[in-house]
This record gives C-alpha cells, sequence and structure tokens, in this order.
C-alpha cells in the first residue's frame, strides 16, 4: 500500500489528477480528471509505476506463462512499451480501427495462432477500448485472460472484461487515490464524497 499512497501523492502534486467538473471523451461528466500520459514526463516515478506493474504480471500471471505484452494506442501504448523492454518481451498492440492502406491489419506485431498475451492500458472507465481490442485479437485467435490498468476509475470495466473472459488488474483505483489524499488532508471531504457517488460506493 505505501506506492499507492505515494503515487497517489504524486499525480495529485504534478496535476495528473484534478478535481472539479470535467467532461469525458464519452460525453460524460466527472468530478476529476486523470491524464496519466504525463507521467512518462517524470521519468522516475514513470519507471516506479512500470516496476511496480512488472511485479504485480509476475506475482498475479507469471512472466514465463504468456507470450506477448499487447495495447491499445496511446496511453497505454507508452507503459506497454516500457514494461516491454524491462521484461524483454514482444510487444504488439491493436488499432482502434484498421489502417485502411497496406495490409488494413487492427492487429501490429509479430502474432501466431493461440497466443497468450498480458493487456496493458493506461485508465479504465467503462472498458470500452480494451473491450475492443480483446474482440479483435479473439479474431486473430489469441489468447488474452488477464488486463492490467494503472488507474481503475470503477466505472463498469471489471464486469465489461469479465463477460469477455478477461480479469481486470489495477495498480491502484479512484477509491484509493482519493481516500490516500484525504487521509493527507490534501482533498476535502466534499471532493471525497463527490468520487464515492460518481462511482455509486
Amino acid at each position: 500500500m505505501e506506492f499507492v499512497k505515494e503515487f497517489a501523492t504524486f499525480l495529485h502534486q504534478k496535476g495528473i489528477i484534478k478535481f472539479g467538473d470535467f467532461t469525458l471523451a464519452s460525453g460524460k461528466h466527472s468530478s476529476y480528471y486523470v491524464d496519466l500520459r504525463l507521467v512518462p514526463s517524470y521519468p522516475i516515478e514513470f519507471r516506479k509505476m512500470v516496476k511496480y506493474l512488472e511485479n504485480q504480471i509476475g506475482e498475479d500471471v507469471g512472466l514465463d506463462n504468456f507470450d506477448s505484452i499487447v495495447s491499445v494506442p496511446t496511453g497505454g501504448l507508452v507503459i506497454a512499451s516500457a514494461l516491454a523492454i524491462e521484461t524483454v518481451k514482444p510487444l504488439i498492440y491493436v488499432r482502434s480501427k484498421p489502417k485502411d492502406y497496406g495490409t488494413s491489419k487492427s492487429v501490429e506485431g509479430k502474432i501466431h495462432d493461440n497466443m497468450k498475451v498480458v493487456m496493458i492500458d493506461d485508465v479504465a472507465t467503462t472498458g470500452g477500448s480494451v473491450v475492443n481490442a480483446v474482440k479483435s485479437l479473439k479474431e486473430v485467435n489469441i489468447s488474452v485472460k488477464d488486463a492490467y490498468v494503472i488507474v481503475n476509475r470503477m466505472e463498469g470495466a471489471d464486469e465489461a472484461l469479465l463477460e469477455l473472459g478477461v480479469k481486470m488488474h489495477s495498480i491502484l483505483n479512484i477509491l484509493q487515490i482519493t481516500e490516500a489524499l484525504f487521509e493527507q488532508n490534501l482533498i476535502g471531504e466534499d471532493i471525497l464524497e463527490k468520487v464515492k457517488k460518481q462511482i455509486n460506493k
């Protein structure tokens, strides 16, 4: 839990998580906004995050029990690339839509039938982008059993992935982040309550 507290504090101090009233890409309103694309601008914290992710995957899945790391552009791909280098694992990625020139592939990288992969993304809300990626991978006979995200926004992604037989793991969720910040008096109770209301907790 020490990492969770430290990382939550770092996210808040650097403005990577902001509280207020935001409209998300989906059109939904949110009481906070988290932009993990800023994390690689802080290499020490970025490397700590990637190493923590590597250890989690090692404990849960075992680094020898899958063939490749897979991600979706763009947020998750930066994290997955760093992780692939750390673990010396091949990296593939799934386009949100196939390119309309060249080979028209939706999955980029070296693939083969019955490949076992671990999915990486930065943030999960409803799980839409990961769900679509898992479906694209199944079409080319690639098996995904585990997906890892850095922040789980706790708005349905776990359930959506479970329906496809994929277990979602997260380094931390929005409740852990806000509770850690509240305990350190970095945010007020009003913000904590707004976040709880948003995730119906």
